[in-house]
């Protein structure tokens, strides 16, 4: 009976071992990478389906289609490697901002700039608007945390060491990213608040996160989710302020420049974080 026990707790450590290298700790540069990653996904998907008028409709399948293959790498993964673990953030981030412009918008003149009748090949939008959108995608999130709870599954992000509960968790982000851009749309477009308005408050409802860390009685474990999906309007409102006209309060810079010059900024972040997790490693071994 001891030996058994001896092995489970063995075998618990090993997990531990193997989940911490396979998912990034939640520290302060992992927040900066998210919040990078989420405006380039506003940038993105704007670039692909309004730039290039692709529309919502082609963008949001060949974005998603994008997150699945990206998915497949991260799940083969056997530990993390910033890479590919950035870059399905990054296309759950990209895919979240046209599948809400595809729930949310239509061809009105309102979403499309002047001249412009229609965006691609396809329907050009369901037109739900932003309220119904966004509980439709509360309700989704809610049934995925719902089925999480069910299966028995950890919420905590470092203890995940199965399929399930990885698939879960990232079905939890894509949902929460599409999620995220709504709110930051809706933030930007019908709030008043304009995008510098609307990324202050994110920013503000944020630092009431970090102060609720310091209280027992929230788990920490909800606020990193609540701090996840504000973390992705934080990002749309941040990605229009770059790129949207000065006559609707944005700086113009447009969406290929802005989206190359975050894409650098990420890729550093990347770099960066992979020779931390190799420096990481090797002192592990030495120890």
């Amino acid at each position: 009976m001891r030996q058994s026990e001896s092995l489970t707790d063995a075998d618990a450590a090993r997990a531990g071992r193997y989940v911490m290298k396979k998912l990034p700790e939640v520290t302060l540069a992992f927040w900066v990478m998210k919040i990078a990653a989420t405006t380039l996904g506003e940038t993105a998907g704007d670039l692909f389906a309004q730039t290039l008028r692709l529309g919502y409709f082609l963008t949001t399948v060949a974005l998603f289609l994008v997150f699945v293959v990206t998915l497949a790498v991260q799940l083969r993964s056997k530990r993390y490697n910033p890479f590919f673990y950035w870059t399905v953030i990054l296309s759950t981030s990209m895919a979240g901002t046209t599948m809400s412009d595809f729930m949310n918008r239509d061809a009105s003149a309102k979403y499309l700039t002047a001249g412009t009748t229609s965006l691609g090949w396809g329907p050009q939008g369901l037109g739900l608007g932003y309220p119904a959108g966004a509980a439709i995608l509360i309700s989704l999130l809610i049934a995925i945390f719902v089925t999480w709870k069910v299966t028995g599954q950890t919420f905590v992000i470092r203890d995940i060491v199965t399929f399930r509960g990885e698939a879960l968790f990232w079905s939890a982000i894509l949902v929460s990213n599409t999620l995220g851009t709504s709110m930051g749309d809706s933030l930007s477009d019908s709030s008043g608040l304009g995008y510098a308005g609307g990324a202050l408050l994110v920013v503000g409802l944020l630092a009431v996160l970090v102060a609720l860390m310091r209280v027992p009685a929230v788990p920490n474990v909800v606020l990193f989710w609540i701090a996840f999906v504000l973390t992705r309007p934080l990002g749309a409102t941040a990605g229009d302020f770059l790129t949207k006209p000065a006559v609707k309060g944005g700086l113009a810079l447009g969406t290929p420049g802005s989206s190359a010059v975050l894409l650098a900024v990420l890729l550093g972040l990347m770099v960066y974080a992979h020779r931390q997790e190799r420096r990481d490693t090797d002192e592990a071994q030495l120890s």
